[in-house]
C-alpha cells in the first residue's frame, strides 16, 4: 500500500484538524486525486509521523483530521553536515535532493573561488527557499520525518572561521592517499566538504586543512561535484551501518 506523506508547518497532535492549502492541497487533489476518507500521513519535522484522513474538500483547501502519532525510524545514526560548494542550478538541486534521501542532518551551501553561481542578498533568499522546498519534497518521498537544516549560503572563508561541533571534518581531495571510509570510521558526527565544479583552489584546500579538515579520496577517478557528494554520503552512511 502506498504511503502518501505531506509536510505541514506548525504543531500536530492526535485529533487535530489541519487545513492544507495552496500547493499541498493541489498536490493532494489534482495530482494524487485523493478524496474524503482517503489516508495521508502528515509530518512537521519533529521526528514523528501523524497518520490522518481527509475529512473535507474545499475551493483550494483540503481538511485533514489527525488520527495518531508514530515515531519515524528513517533517520541515520550518523550526523552528517554536507558543506557543498554551490554548483549550477540543476546540479545543486540534485545534490540537495539526494543528500536528503541519504540522511544528512544539515546542508551548508558555500561560495568558493570557483563557484560559477554568484548570489546577491535577494538571489540568496530565493535560492534558499527553493533548496528548502527540495529538501521537504525529498523527505515526503523517502519517509524522513526530520527535514535537514538547509543553511543560508555563506563564503567558504566565513565557514572555516566559524566553530564546529562535528567530531570529524573531511575534505574530498582526489590526490589524497587516504580513503574516505578509513577517515570516517568510528566518527559519530562528520562535516563533509565538497567543492563546486572545478573543485577548491589550492588556497582553499590549505585553509580547510588548517581549519581541521582531513583530506581523503573516493577512488582513482575524478568525479563531478554532484557525483562526489552523493557517492561520499553513501560511503559514510554505509560505514555507519545506515545502508
Amino acid at each position: 500500500m502506498r504511503l502518501i506523506r505531506v509536510h505541514v508547518e506548525g504543531m500536530l497532535s492526535p485529533g487535530a484538524q489541519v487545513r492544507l492549502e495552496a500547493a499541498a492541497a493541489a498536490h493532494v487533489t489534482r495530482v494524487l486525486r485523493l478524496g474524503v476518507g482517503d489516508a495521508v500521513t502528515l509530518f512537521n519535522g519533529d521526528g514523528a509521523d501523524y497518520p490522518a484522513r481527509i475529512s473535507a474538500l474545499g475551493r483550494g483547501t483540503v481538511g485533514v483530521e489527525v488520527a495518531g502519532r508514530t515515531a519515524a525510524r528513517a533517520e541515520s545514526p550518523l550526523a552528517v553536515t554536507l558543506v557543498q560548494g554551490i554548483a549550477r542550478t540543476e546540479r545543486m538541486d540534485l545534490v540537495l535532493q539526494k543528500a536528503t534521501e541519504l540522511g544528512v542532518a544539515a546542508i551548508l551551501p558555500v561560495v568558493t573561488a570557483r563557484s560559477v553561481v554568484r548570489l546577491d542578498a535577494a538571489g540568496g533568499a530565493r535560492k534558499l527557499g527553493h533548496w528548502r522546498g527540495i529538501a521537504i519534497a525529498a523527505c515526503e518521498q523517502c519517509g524522513r520525518a526530520r527535514v535537514p537544516v538547509v543553511a543560508e549560503p555563506i563564503t567558504l572563508a566565513a565557514h572555516l572561521a566559524a566553530p564546529t561541533r562535528a567530531a570529524r571534518r573531511l575534505l574530498l581531495a582526489p590526490e589524497s592517499e587516504t580513503s574516505l571510509a578509513a577517515e570516517a570510521a568510528g566518527a559519530g558526527s562528520i562535516e563533509l566538504l565538497v567543492g563546486p565544479e572545478g573543485g577548491l583552489d589550492d588556497g582553499e584546500q590549505q585553509a580547510a586543512l588548517a581549519a581541521g579538515y582531513r583530506a581523503c579520496r573516493l577512488g582513482p577517478r575524478i568525479l563531478r561535484s554532484e557525483t562526489a557528494a552523493i557517492a561520499a554520503l553513501a560511503v559514510l552512511q554505509a560505514t555507519a551501518g545506515d545502508l
